[in-house]
């Protein structure tokens, strides 16, 4: 079943909030506050601040950058998309990450559990009436667990970080842009034009991603008949495509259906990237309703 979702309203609290001009300005759409700085005192993304964090966030993207070609990431597609790994809940896949931090990540060293609920809590303070969305920003960062033995133990270069399209060129907003250099696909004609092997809106759904987290609860999420609205699937897929949702490159791939898509992106990312902090989310408070959610919208077990 595909359900049909508005266009992004926020919250109606008593005053009329504007609505952004432009879809990307830093003002939440509901009344989180942006704060001014991550959780090392450094402004948020910032790739460049001295710190012992930035030494392995550079490091990760160099890995990431030579080694995400179009073969591998095909390899990855075929083998992890049989899904035959093992079958679990969504709540269980959530406490499996518990073990995990992100490498990529300049602004949380935090267990993943804390991001995830952070996220969805802002969402769903904000987006009462788009339970959905509040799914959405609980489950889209559980591909990370291909980072666990029981997953093959993938090094994080093959889970986290900011996703790109393999097959075509690497676009310069890229992060750590300078390292593609030494990517196989980069010097191969038949990848590095502007369009490679893809079309002018040919549709994201047909171009081929850097593999990783994002891909992958793309896959378990549409293979185990989600009833998510695409939009879901959208944001789960496409979270760290930063070139495109914060840069705007790549948009020649997109088709009318995308840029559609990408109007709730933009609503998601905000609070995606602005609600990580040091603050704790009182995980057995919000846990059953979260878990309503998850009967709603997913089968009780999951092929993973």
């Amino acid at each position: 079943m595909t359900l049909v979702v508005e266009q992004p309203r926020p919250a109606v609290t008593g005053e009329v909030k504007r609505t952004p001009s432009d879809p990307k300005e830093l003002l939440m759409d509901g009344g989180f506050v942006v704060p001014d700085a991550n959780s090392f005192g450094h402004t948020f993304r910032d790739y460049n601040a001295e710190s012992e964090r930035q030494k392995t966030v550079e490091e990760f993207y160099r890995m990431n950058h030579i080694h995400q070609t179009c073969d591998f990431v095909k390899r990855m597609r075929e083998e992890y998309g049989k899904l035959c790994r093992v079958e679990m809940s969504i709540w269980e896949c959530i406490e499996l990450l518990n073990e995990f931090v992100d490498e990529s990540d300049p602004d949380l060293d935090e267990p993943q559990i804390e991001h995830l609920l952070q996220t969805a809590e802002a969402i769903r303070k904000d987006y009462p009436e788009e339970d959905w969305l509040h799914l959405t920003a609980l489950i889209h960062d559980l591909g990370k667990v291909l980072l666990h033995p029981s997953f093959g133990k993938l090094p994080q270069w093959a889970v986290v970080g900011d996703t790109f399209p393999v097959g075509c060129a690497f676009d310069e907003c890229n992060v750590h842009h300078k390292y593609f250099a030494e990517n196989p696909d980069h010097l191969n004609p038949k990848y590095n034009t502007k369009l490679g092997v893809y079309s002018e809106g040919c549709g994201l759904d047909n171009v081929l991603m850097s593999w990783g987290h994002d891909d992958y609860m793309y896959l378990v999420a549409k293979e185990n008949k989600t009833s998510l609205p695409l939009a879901g699937l959208f944001i789960i897929r496409y979270h760290s495509f930063y070139p495109l949702h914060k840069h705007g490159a790549y948009q020649y791939l997109m088709n009318v259906e995308d840029k559609e898509n990408l109007k709730w992106l933009h609503v998601f990312n905000k609070y995606d990237l602005y609600s990580k902090s040091k603050v704790r989310i009182d995980v057995e408070k919000v846990k059953p309703y979260y878990l309503s959610l998850i009967e709603k919208y997913f089968p009780a077990k999951l092929k993973w």
